[in-house]
């Protein structure tokens, strides 16, 4: 890797020519790990495409600048902060401020480069705590939840049969003030039954079968249902990158998903005076992937789409819960909407986060899909 006047980091005991196959920059440039190549000022001089993914800036613009300003580490160790440092450094589960004011929890790792003093490649690794790991901590919230709900979906639809029965058999012999009653109890109880079978559906376990979609049709799809009812009259704006490709998912599922998402969102800015808007965006994102269900490999999931709006964010005190099953901050909520979502993106292989962005901050829920085709 070639350095400012021509010199060459050496990854390796010795850099091999091109001809005999990858060499040291090669190798840097590809691993799936944010590596950045520090000077002996701490200032960035080198990043791979995995490190210019989670900055979301490019070489040429993290060229020059203090590593421990791009990760918000003010009073980072002097392997990160720029004083020379000759032993290798690590600091687990940090708490990193990326821009714009985008939290991110991760291993910090710094090596130095014996041929050039001061100098140290640092590699910025998720930590348990990250996205694809807090994905699977949820795992056994939802897996309650679901049982939970088979349970008194089952337990709950046998006496409303006997109730709505009774009702008619009353009906059949009332009187003209009586029978409004019996048929309010028949609406009542079949309002409630509709209710059960939408739980009945967040605990069906079953495989989902997913198929190339167009992700901006079903967006499009969502947006409308929106505008047509709870978010009437709210701005939704649309940010897309229009080469993306197909998303392998489930056309129905993901409409459900992104109604619910924008749902939550209208329902956040409605509890705020100055109002505000909802976006809707999508982008190509490298780099990120989880195992495989079957243990085969890693999946990509390169395709991200957000609901993003301009509401308050839930408490601090319930941020880390969102997905968990029974939790909200709303006084009509059951808790059950994002456990739901993240139910439907689970079993179509993909991930859902939750974050606060930007400058004011605004609420992001971001969808991390696979690609039809597998590849990255």
């Amino acid at each position: 890797m070639a350095l400012p006047g021509g010199s060459l980091i050496r990854f390796g005991r010795r850099a091999q020519p091109a001809a005999e196959g990858p060499n040291e920059r090669d190798f840097f440039a590809a691993m799936p790990t944010p590596l950045v190549v520090v000077d002996g000022e701490g200032r960035v001089q080198r990043a791979n495409a995995a490190a210019e993914m989670l900055f979301n800036s490019g070489q040429p613009a993290l060229a020059g600048k203090p590593l421990a300003a791009l990760i918000g580490l003010a009073d980072a160790h002097p392997a990160i902060a720029g004083v020379a440092a000759d032993a290798p450094f690590a600091a687990y589960d940090v708490e990193l401020t990326l821009a714009p004011r985008r939290h991110h929890r991760a291993d910090l790792l710094a090596a130095p480069l014996p041929e050039h003093p001061g100098w140290r490649i640092v590699a910025i690794h998720g930590s348990a705590h990250s996205v694809v790991n807090r994905r699977a901590d949820r795992h056994g919230g939802t897996l309650t939840a679901v049982a939970a709900a088979a349970m008194l979906a089952h337990e709950i639809k046998n006496p409303l049969s006997g109730i709505r029965g009774a009702a008619q058999l009353l009906e059949a012999s009332a009187d003209k003030d009586s029978i409004d009653l019996t048929r309010l109890i028949r609406n009542e109880v079949d309002r409630v039954a509709a209710l059960i079978d939408r739980m009945e559906g967040f605990t069906d376990t079953r495989a989902l079968d997913v198929s190339p979609q167009n992700i901006h049709a079903i967006l499009g799809h969502a947006r409308e249902v929106a505008l047509s009812g709870f978010a009437r009259g709210l701005p939704i704006r649309e940010l897309y990158d229009p080469s993306l490709p197909p998303v392998l998912g489930h056309k129905d599922s993901l409409i459900q998903v992104i109604i619910n998402l924008l749902k939550n969102a209208a329902e956040a800015i409605a509890t705020t005076r100055r109002g505000g808007a909802i976006t809707l965006t999508t982008a190509y994102r490298h780099g990120v992937s989880v195992a495989a269900q079957r243990g085969d490999g890693r999946v990509p999931l390169p395709i991200e789409v957000c609901v993003i709006d301009d509401g308050p964010g839930p408490p601090d005190g319930i941020a880390e819960h969102l997905f968990d099953p029974f939790v909200t901050s709303k006084k009509t909520g059951g808790g059950l909407g994002l456990t739901l979502v993240e139910k439907l993106i689970r079993d179509q292989g993909g991930i859902v986060e939750y974050a606060r962005e930007g400058e004011p901050p605004r609420t992001v829920f971001r969808l991390l899909l696979p690609r039809a085709g597998g590849k990255a």
